[in-house]
């Protein structure tokens, strides 16, 4: 894995908008194409391996959560709603996508998180950075199989959804999300579904027929949303959830709420000691000396502490924390000329589909740090 600095393409910032890539630029860059990352086909076979036996365990992981009953106590999952999920395990609901982020390493891949339930940077990775490599070089390849992968398993989704429109939505005023959500409803038109989009926000409540509608009174039946399941179960508007016939079929599901909730961590190292793509994780700091310490439900590299020998590395502010945290083992980004990349490895229908990289300045990826394009020398 090598960081090779390059000249951006003149006029890059039309070329991408001409993509229906509008926010890569905000009060910092955000898309960044004078610099790529190489790798090796080798590393990347190994990424792609990773990635696809992380998903495997993660799966052992949510039967062994529901089947000891975890998920009020350890999760933090209010009681009502476990119900939901359980059902949704039991029956198999679907779901799409999710992304890995993994740390690249001294040939070591391990795994510090997973973005299991509202994963972004989707069309950047599937989209934008393949055409920046077809003006790059069309000769070289990418680990990206992304754009493919999504149609083929929302043709295969078909036959789970509902009659009607699937709903495609996300919150109102946010252009990365609305790209994504549109990108995601693209290629579900391109696998013959129909589809409607609503903002979250315009969701409404059918009092009579106790059912979601959309702006035109017609019910939901099938819904995909970029909208975090911990965040619409605790509104009053997720109570509705409880009514079953008021329920769609969710995209993504209600037990990847198992999954996006870094409790995960900690259970996984439970249940695999010494998997060479887990880092030990734990509840309380277990008097380990380096660790990283996460609010179970933080977003965008908010309220995170890396600590080593007593001294805090780095530290980001942000609105988590009341809730319980985790512990992980510290295994730092690798550097490059005071740049630390972050792999972002994709699964879409339960298989690996390729890879974006986020690059900070810091030790902590956040909501400031960039998206580089990759290629396969």
């Amino acid at each position: 894995m090598k960081r090779i600095e390059t000249h951006p393409r003149n006029n890059w910032q039309s070329v991408v908008e001409q993509l229906g890539f509008g926010f890569h630029t905000t009060n910092v860059p955000y898309w960044d194409e004078s610099a790529f990352y190489q790798f090796t086909l080798q590393e990347v076979l190994d990424i792609e391996t990773a990635t696809e036996e992380l998903w495997r365990i993660c799966l052992l992981a949510v039967q062994y959560a529901i089947d000891a009953q975890l998920l009020k106590e350890r999760f933090g999952i209010p009681s009502e709603f476990i119900p939901l999920i359980e059902r949704s395990w039991k029956e198999d609901h679907p779901s799409l996508f999710g992304r890995f982020d993994l740390c690249y390493r001294d040939g070591l891949i391990k795994m510090l998180e997973f973005n299991a339930d509202t994963p972004t940077s989707l069309y950047e990775a599937g989209i934008v950075q393949w055409f920046w490599l077809q003006d790059f070089d069309p000769s070289k390849d990418q680990f990206n199989s992304i754009h493919e992968k999504l149609i083929d398993y929302l043709n295969y989704l078909r036959t789970y959804l509902y009659p009607g429109a699937l709903h495609f939505s996300c919150v109102k005023g946010t252009l990365e999300d609305l790209t994504n959500t549109e990108y995601l409803r693209d290629c579900a038109i391109q696998a013959g579904i129909a589809t409607k989009l609503i903002f979250i926000d315009d969701i409404g409540w059918d009092l009579n027929n106790k059912q979601l509608v959309d702006t035109e009174n017609k019910p939901i039946k099938s819904l995909f949303k970029l909208y975090p399941w911990e965040w619409m179960i605790r509104e009053e508007f997720g109570m509705h959830l409880l009514i079953e016939s008021s329920r769609p079929l969710f995209i993504e599901p209600a037990w990847k709420m198992i999954l996006s909730n870094k409790a995960i961590l900690p259970l996984l190292w439970e249940l695999f000691p010494g998997h060479p793509h887990l880092l030990a994780a734990y509840m309380e700091d277990h008097s380990m000396s380096g660790f990283v310490k996460k609010p179970i439900l933080s977003r965008e590299g908010s309220n995170i502490s890396m600590v080593s020998g007593g001294e805090t590395l780095a530290f980001t502010e942000g609105p988590y924390g009341d809730e319980k945290c985790i512990y992980q083992e510290l295994f730092q980004l690798p550097e490059y000329v005071g740049k630390y990349p972050l792999i972002g490895s994709w699964v879409i229908g339960q298989k690996p589909a390729g890879m974006g990289i986020r690059e900070s300045d810091g030790l902590i990826t956040d909501n400031s740090s960039r998206f580089l394009p990759h290629l396969i020398e």
